[in-house]
């Protein structure tokens, strides 16, 4: 479908009128139609129009495919063509007919097309749909009806004695929507969704998204309380840890750990059931489980511990994703011996894995330097040798964030970490970062024991980059000067920096300044400068 043009389809859709009927033919030209909708093109209301008029004589034909393109393209075209409604008699008779593939479809049809002022006039078909036998008809039906809610919210909730016995049929997936449109009709009402929650607890479900959905809203409303976590729903909750399908299990253990002010003693039931899942051979079970541990690690390690075998087992994971949550995770929860191995572990698959999971091993780095103040060299050369790799801003900003806050809270690493970030704005790309260095140069670098060492950095930046950094290199000569003793500056280095008084200074500045001289040094000089 590459350089179609709309005009060329729209002439096609002509073929329409044709008798007798292509099916094979028309099909093609609509799918092109609703190609040329879903990459955006623009359909005018008379070019729409015409073409919506002329596929509805395609419902003389009875091939199947033809219909269901028909029916997708009732929706596509409904909010952009006029008079839409002339369809309702096509699909009405198709949603009550004895062909189970056409009525599923009309039902959604019809529904896209129908306004709050039409609703009435198909409202018995809809609550005839609702508690279909069929599941495909009902589900439709369902899932039409909570469309619907948005529009017409008085004439759907009328329906709830329908969705009431849907919610009883042996279908997972008309039990589940006729869970969500019951759920939604009643969201307002607390006490209606404890009472229908109390109901389904008592009797059971046979759906698994249906106890998904109700683990999320018994979670919800277990946080809006936000007390004592001693009630009904919260043992739902934990009685879900023990349903046969994995996915009720990891939602009841994701809605547990995710509650506020959950205790280690509520936490420890879902971490076990994470636990399992880090050895399962589904790669989906052990990264959602592993994620999920990672997230209770940031608040409670201690809960976490009890892991530590089974996230180690998946350090060397064939999925890298899996493998760097394994990571962060026993970064978070590790003991400080364990720190020179983990690292080894981690430099090992790191060119393997995109920015964003590198963003995270940077994230549970900075935490363990807070954790262990005592492995602040080991943890900076590794961050070092991140910072010299390829990577984007968004990475690099998170590495030089942890080294600043290193230096910040540990004055022993204060030289160490100026030094790294000095080599790295020697051939740094992103101005942001070299400028934000370079402030912190002029900060931090005269409360060293040797600043005058950190001149070189600060003046090929002035020499070599662009405007902004020039400009912010300056202030932070002048702040290194105020801490120079001129009795002490060699001879050699006098030189240098007169010539990078006059050469950079002068023009930046638009001002002639006095020469510098060995003995007044900065004395003589910096009156004029500020």
């Amino acid at each position: 479908f590459q350089h179609l043009e709309k005009s060329a389809v729209l002439q096609e859709a002509r073929v329409f009128n044709e008798t007798p009927i292509n099916p094979r033919k028309c099909a093609h030209i609509l799918t092109k139609i609703l190609y040329l909708i879903n990459q955006g093109e623009h359909l005018g209301v008379m070019e729409a129009t015409e073409s919506f008029f002329a596929m509805t004589k395609l419902f003389q034909s009875n091939d199947p495919t033809l219909r269901r393109m028909c029916y997708l393209t009732i929706k596509e075209m409904s909010s952009i063509s006029e008079d839409v409604i002339i369809v309702t008699s096509s699909l009405t008779k198709d949603m009550t007919g004895k062909d189970d593939n056409y009525r599923g479809p009309a039902v959604r049809a019809l529904c896209q097309i129908t306004d709050s002022t039409m609703l009435q006039a198909i409202e018995r078909y809809m609550k005839q749909a609702i508690v279909d036998k069929v599941p495909s008809v009902s589900s439709s039906a369902l899932v039409s009806s909570l469309h619907l809610l948005k529009t017409s919210f008085d004439i759907v909730k009328r329906w709830v004695n329908e969705a009431q016995e849907a919610a009883s049929s042996d279908n997972i997936m008309v039990q589940y929507h006729a869970l969500g449109l019951l759920y939604h009709v009643r969201k307002n009402d607390r006490l209606a969704v404890n009472k229908m929650l109390s109901k389904f607890m008592r009797h059971g479900l046979k759906s698994p998204f249906a106890y998904c959905m109700m683990i999320r809203v018994a979670s919800k409303l277990l946080e809006e309380e936000a007390g004592s976590h001693d009630s009904p729903l919260f043992d739902f909750i934990e009685n879900c840890l023990r349903n046969k399908h994995e996915m009720v299990v990891y939602e009841a253990a994701s809605a547990i750990v995710n509650l506020p002010s959950c205790t280690a003693k509520e936490l420890a039931p879902a971490v076990s059931v994470l636990q399992l899942f880090c050895s399962s051979p589904k790669a989906a079970l052990r990264y959602a489980a592993v994620r999920t541990l990672n997230k209770v690690a940031m608040k409670h390690p201690s809960a976490v511990t009890a892991c530590n075998l089974d996230l180690e087992n998946l350090v060397t994971d064939s999925n890298r994703s899996i493998a760097t949550l394994a990571i962060t995770t026993l970064l978070k929860t590790g003991s400080e011996s364990s720190i020179d191995r983990l690292m080894k572990q981690i430099s090992s698959f790191m060119s393997e894995i995109s920015d964003e999971f590198k963003v995270v091993v940077v994230q549970a780095i900075s935490a363990l330097c807070q954790k262990y103040p005592r492995k602040h060299a080991v943890l900076m050369n590794f961050l070092f040798t991140m910072l010299r790799e390829e990577g984007g801003f968004e990475y690099k900003r998170a590495i030089v964030d942890c080294i600043i806050s290193i230096i910040e809270e540990n004055s022993e690493s204060k030289e160490t970490g100026l030094s790294h970030l000095c080599e790295f704005i020697e051939d740094c790309e992103f101005t942001v970062l070299a400028t934000r260095i370079l402030h912190l140069l002029g900060q931090e670098g005269p409360k060293t024991n040797n600043p005058s060492k950190y001149i070189r950095f600060i003046y090929n930046r002035v020499v070599l980059e662009h405007e902004e950094v020039r400009a912010g290199n300056v202030g932070l000569i002048h702040l290194l000067f105020e801490f120079l003793n001129p009795l002490q500056v060699k001879e050699g280095f006098d030189a240098t920096l007169s010539y990078m008084f006059m050469t950079v200074l002068e023009p930046l500045l638009g001002t002639p300044l006095p020469r510098y001289n060995a003995v007044l040094g900065s004395q003589k000089i910096l009156p004029c400068y500020r």
